[in-house]
């Protein structure tokens, strides 16, 4: 599989897809405390994204995926799979994760929230792995190699004492929900793809507060940490502009 470059229509049919989104990260937010099921998120979810967006989910049977949205709590890394037996309590973690696909085009990003009253541990891990993201993206722009922007995740989070997961990474998006580029969340300054502009792609860094190996759970989806201890991860979608980024899944709290 190639790269595509967008265009200009293309980037603004994943730009409502994109806000689209976000709005379901900005919807689900009140819903987030303790006593409600990840299975309960993920309806309201879908409800939403169907009925109020006209939209679809795009993980409700991706490749078999069951639900329509990711709730990863706490030591899973990512891919969680909604469940009414899982509930949520004060001072979990959790990141949501949405991919909305309207007009046959994606928008994928997520978020964590804290449930209830967070540890100081959680709430540093979430706050440096935000920061990881934050910091690629500012990198974005044509002629900056994908190894640049790993580098800088790794450097950050490695030099607060977190690891970085490796076994998964960004990806470029489009039409299609994962094609290429990988973007890894580690690398070496100078190497890997050149950007260039109308490129669209996400970055997403999983950030573990112990070592960075993983394990898949049984179910074949579920991605935890091998020593149990936290993880964090934030997306977003972004798009090469010809002189830097444009963030397609930019939340109203944010100044992109």
């Amino acid at each position: 599989m190639s790269v595509t470059i967008k265009t200009a229509d293309e980037i603004e049919k994943m730009r409502v897809a994109g806000r689209l989104a976000a709005e379901v990260l900005e919807m689900i937010e009140e819903h987030v405390k303790p006593g409600i099921s990840t299975g309960e998120l993920d309806r309201i979810c879908h409800d939403y994204i169907v009925n109020t967006q006209q939209a679809i989910p795009a993980p409700l049977n991706y490749k078999g995926f069951p639900k329509s949205i990711c709730t990863s709590v706490n030591h899973v890394i990512c891919h969680g799979i909604p469940n009414d037996k899982k509930i949520l309590k004060n001072g979990d973690v959790i990141n949501i994760d949405i991919t909305v696909i309207k007009d046959d085009y994606h928008g994928d990003t997520s978020k964590m929230f804290f449930v209830g009253k967070p540890t100081v541990q959680a709430e540093r891990l979430a706050r440096i792995t935000q920061e990881c993201l934050y910091i690629g993206i500012e990198m974005v722009k044509p002629g900056v190699r994908l190894g640049d922007i790993g580098h800088a995740i790794q450097k950050h989070a490695e030099s607060n004492y977190y690891s970085v997961v490796r076994e998964y990474c960004g990806h470029g998006i489009g039409k299609v929900f994962h094609e290429d580029p990988q973007v890894m969340h580690y690398g070496k300054p100078g190497t890997g793809m050149e950007l260039k502009e109308g490129m669209t792609f996400t970055i997403e860094p999983m950030i573990n507060a112990g070592k960075r190996f993983t394990k898949l759970l049984p179910d074949d989806w579920t991605v935890v940490t091998k020593d149990h201890k936290l993880s964090a991860q934030w997306e977003h979608t972004l798009a090469v502009t010809s002189d830097g980024v444009e963030v397609l899944t930019k939340r109203n709290e944010e100044n992109f």
